[in-house]
C-alpha cells in the first residue's frame, strides 16, 4: 500500500488549486498541513513532514508544488527519506526569485543542492516567474530528477489557468505506475544509501497527458 502526501507551497494552495482538488478526489492522498503558510520557515516545515513520514509504515509518494519542492529537497539527507518511494515536483522555485518576489516572507535556510535518494520527476514551464527554464534544468540535474517541460504555462497554478489539471494527474499516474513495474521487476526499494536508477516514462502517455494541459 502507498500513501500520497501533498506538499503545497506559499499560502498553502487554496481550494481551487489542483493540489487541494487532488487531495479531495483521492482517498489515499493527504495534504501535509503547516502551521504557518504565509511566512514559511522550511526547517519547521521539514520537521512537520519528517514527523508525518515517521508515523507511517506505508511507502510514500510526494506531490509537491513550488516551495514544496524545496521542502522535499530538505529531506534528501534525512533518515526518513527511506520511506519515500517517489517525488512528483511541479514548478519548483528558485530561491533568489522567491526572495525577490516575497522579501522577508520566506525563511529558506540552506540551499538543498544534493541528489535526491528516491525517484523524482520535475514538471516545469517555459515562462515560470519563479524559475527560468535554464535554472530548472540545472536544479533537476543536481537532484537527479527526470524532467518534463510543459511549455508556456506559468507557475502551473490557479493564476496560470490550472484547476483540476487532469493531464497532470495522468502524468503522475504514469510516473508511479512505471515505478511500480520497475520495483516489482527488480525487487528493489529506494534507500538513502543508493541512488535508484532512472525510469523512462512512455512518450505516448506523456504526449496524451498534455492534450488538455490546464484542465
Amino acid at each position: 500500500m502507498a500513501t500520497t502526501l501533498i506538499l503545497p507551497g506559499l499560502y498553502g494552495s487554496g481550494d481551487s488549486h489542483w493540489q487541494r482538488i487532488w487531495a479531495a478526489d483521492c482517498p489515499d492522498c493527504e495534504v501535509v498541513e503547516q502551521e504557518n503558510w504565509a511566512c514559511p520557515d522550511l526547517l519547521r516545515w521539514a520537521d512537520v513532514l519528517e514527523r508525518r513520514l515517521a508515523d507511517t509504515q506505508d511507502a510514500v509518494h510526494l506531490v509537491a508544488h513550488s516551495l514544496g519542492c524545496l521542502l522535499v529537497a530538505h529531506l534528501a539527507a534525512s533518515p526518513v527519506a527511506s520511506r519515500i518511494r517517489s517525488a512528483f515536483l511541479v514548478a519548483p522555485c528558485d530561491m533568489e526569485a522567491v526572495e525577490t518576489l516575497h522579501p522577508c516572507t520566506v525563511r529558506l535556510h540552506r540551499k538543498p543542492d544534493i541528489p535526491l535518494p528516491f525517484h523524482s520527476l520535475v514538471i516545469g514551464s517555459e515562462n515560470d516567474p519563479y524559475m527560468t527554464r535554464e535554472k530548472l534544468l540545472a536544479q533537476a540535474a543536481i537532484w537527479g530528477s527526470d524532467v518534463k517541460i510543459l511549455g508556456r504555462v506559468g507557475h502551473i497554478n490557479v493564476a496560470s489557468g490550472f484547476g483540476r489539471w487532469r493531464a497532470g494527474y495522468e502524468l503522475f499516474n504514469a510516473f508511479t505506475h512505471r515505478l511500480a513495474e520497475h520495483t516489482q521487476g527488480s525487487n528493489a526499494s529506494p534507500s538513502t544509501s543508493q541512488k535508484p536508477p532512472r525510469i523512462d516514462l512512455l512518450d505516448a502517455v506523456v504526449t496524451s497527458g498534455l492534450s488538455a494541459i490546464a484542465h
